[in-house]
């Protein structure tokens, strides 16, 4: 079976200040750049049978100067609608509701166009994903990659291990780096994780 690769985005500006960034499109920082074509020689070692990106400019920008070329575009792999919480910190958010913790607790209520997913809507969505390249993977013809944003692909290898979508908080996800999702003995398991070299 080939691997999955899970491809954070680069550095935003909103990404360095722990802001939360759902449907923000923002760009990447120089120095997000800079952790983009940094990536190019792990990627470029590996048989990549196909890629899929988010749609936001971040992540389509870390695709291209990272060498993967041509991503197909999946609406699901956008980054966790945060509804009342977009452009908001933890510790904001911590002044108006203490203990509040994204993977259990969901967020507050956004705009009608935004208006937020809790963690099972998050999981839904990372479901679809595996269930559509799961021909893929188990065709070995190369890997598949991803190229996405940090809480949505911390819910998405949650799920790949068969863990509930809450569990993707027992991951962190830099800006700039790889995870890497195998099998040993048939199971799925983390073979790499916040990789920038392999």
């Amino acid at each position: 079976m080939s691997e999955l690769l899970l491809v954070r985005h680069g550095e935003t500006e909103w990404s360095r200040n722990g802001r939360h960034t759902g449907w923000t499109d923002l760009p990447l920082t120089a120095h997000g750049e800079e952790q983009a074509r940094a990536l190019r020689p792990l990627l470029s070692g590996r048989k990549i049978a196909q890629v899929y990106a988010s749609p936001m400019v971040r992540a389509l920008r870390t695709a291209e100067l990272a060498g993967l070329a041509l991503p197909r575009i999946d609406p699901d792999l956008r980054e966790w609608d945060y509804g009342g919480y977009e452009g908001i910190t933890t510790a904001e958010i911590h002044r108006e509701r203490p203990g509040w913790y994204l993977f259990s607790d969901g967020v507050a209520p956004g705009p009608d166009a935004h208006p937020g997913e809790s963690p099972e809507q998050v999981g839904a969505r990372a479901d679809r994903v595996l269930a559509r390249i799961a021909p893929q993977l188990r065709a070995g013809k190369g890997d598949v990659a991803l190229v996405a944003h940090a809480h949505f692909l911390r819910v998405l290898a949650a799920r790949r291990l068969g863990l509930p979508a809450g569990a993707g908080g027992l991951f962190t996800f830099e800006t700039g780096t790889v995870g890497v999702l195998g099998t040993e003995h048939d199971r799925p398991a983390v073979v790499a994780w916040n990789a920038r070299s392999l």
